[in-house]
């Protein structure tokens, strides 16, 4: 199991463009068998910042949601609003409430 959380920060005056070529990628991902979770959290201090928080069954996962036409589609839509590029922070799972009881 691995989870991403990528930060995003999008250009002034662009959140809303961001949420809705983003929505792309959100309601593909969901259907993906092996994502377990995509969530698009918002910061409350500034409308422009992003975490997207991803759960994947396995680094293969991953690297096949990557090659999905819905996520390229979506980057190809918010690479020219985003203000610097997206940073990607990898983890592992330890404890977690998605988890069934004895998989952790």
């Amino acid at each position: 199991m691995l989870i991403q959380m990528v930060s995003i920060n999008v250009k002034q005056g662009h959140a809303a463009d961001f949420l809705e070529a983003f929505r792309i990628n959100y309601e593909g991902t969901r259907q993906e068998p092996g994502n377990l979770r995509f969530d698009v959290l918002r910061n409350p201090d500034d409308d422009h910042s992003f975490v997207i928080y991803e759960v994947f069954k396995s680094p293969e996962a991953l690297d096949a949601h990557r090659k999905t036409e819905h996520y390229q589609e979506c980057v190809r839509r918010i690479d020219p609003i985003l203000a610097g590029p997206r940073t990607k922070t990898f983890y592992n799972v330890e404890m977690a409430d998605f988890l069934g009881a004895g998989q952790a």
